[in-house]
């Protein structure tokens, strides 16, 4: 039997695929267009490796044709497809609708196509799922499994980031709904994985582009920023990318992770601890950054922004994150390497 992963191009999506491929599970991914289709099978190179293209996700029917085609052989589903998106003309037509109609087109596919078939869905939603935008940013607010935003639809409209938040706990929600109002005559059991900040090495050295991925360009840009440059002020949690994609394996495979929204978080970060990793560990970009004040790092201490207590996720998953040394280091050698400066 095969795992389908949507949005199979996506950073996160593409080291799930990788470690899926690791354990030979058979994998059929999606691609939105045959250009990344056709990339994503090269790099891989996998005889396990289906790649099929769904087209715009905001189309209800995109996810018709590959589960119509292989919906007999999917017990898996891993929904990884979903915008990240701020800036953007319209919140409701380029971040809210495409968010829920593509969580509500597979869980439509799948029902039309799979219905006995598939048995396990893990959704990639957020930590953003948990809170509004402005409680993201207090550091009096605690969440934990349990909490949702308060977005409504038309809340969530006001801004690029009322939209991300909102579209997470939309998409999400849509989720359980739906399998709750299906239990009868779906035997689908669910998981839901939320990361932070996510952290680590592009899957393939290729994808390494002058503005990476929205995570890993808070490391990239202070790679490039000159010694005398302006530093982004940035703070959030961190969670290395490898750990995120196990955590999806693991809530596939894992009876005792049905039914759970797991956090994936490991700590605080600022601008700051970027850069003083980066200058520590990569002697080439000494003398080239700023060095900003060594000692207002955020790794570590009292959380200066909302706090995500994870305990029951960590407990559950039972392994160990990578630390954020490990996190921005892997992201960086990649990057300077790519840029053949080590």
């Amino acid at each position: 039997m095969s795992v389908f992963i949507s949005g199979a191009t996506g950073f996160i999506a593409q080291h799930i695929v990788g470690q899926l491929l690791e354990q030979d599970y058979k994998v059929i991914a999606s691609a939105r267009n045959e250009t990344k289709a056709n990339e994503l099978s090269k790099n891989f190179n996998n005889s396990n490796l289906t790649v099929v293209v769904t087209g715009d996700i905001s189309k209800l029917d995109a996810f018709d044709s590959a589960f119509k085609q292989y919906g007999s052989e999917i017990k898996y589903v891993i929904h990884a497809a979903s915008p990240v998106l701020f800036e953007v003309e319209s919140t409701e037509k380029d971040i809210l609708i495409p968010a829920v109609n593509g969580t509500k087109g597979i869980l439509e596919s799948i029902k039309k196509y799979a219905a006995n078939t598939v048995e396990r869905i893990v959704m990639t939603s957020s930590v953003a799922a948990l809170s509004t935008y402005p409680e993201s940013l207090d550091p009096k607010a605690v969440a934990n499994e349990d909490s949702w935003n308060t977005y409504t639809w038309e809340s969530a409209q006001i801004s690029g980031g009322n939209a991300y938040f909102g579209s997470k706990k939309f998409a999400e929600r849509y989720l359980w709904d739906f399998l709750e109002e299906n239990k009868d005559n779906l035997k689908i059991k669910a998981t839901t994985v939320m990361p932070v900040f996510v952290f680590g090495p592009q899957m393939f050295d290729s994808s390494v582009k002058p503005k990476l991925n929205l995570s890993c360009e808070v490391i990239n840009s202070l790679i490039h920023t000159p010694i005398d440059g302006e530093i982004s002020p940035m703070l959030g949690k961190f969670i290395h990318v490898k750990d995120v994609a196990k955590a999806h394996v693991l809530a596939m495979q894992r009876d005792d992770l049905i039914g759970k929204r797991l956090i994936v978080s490991e700590d605080n970060f600022n601008s700051q601890d970027i850069l003083n990793y980066l200058n520590e560990d990569f002697p080439v970009l000494k003398g080239k950054i700023p060095v900003g004040n060594p000692d207002q790092s955020a790794e570590g201490k009292p959380s200066k922004d909302i706090t995500y207590d994870n305990s029951r996720s960590r407990e559950l998953l039972g392994f160990k994150f990578r630390s954020l040394k490990e996190a921005i280091d892997d992201t960086a050698a990649q990057v300077l390497k790519h840029e053949g400066r080590i």
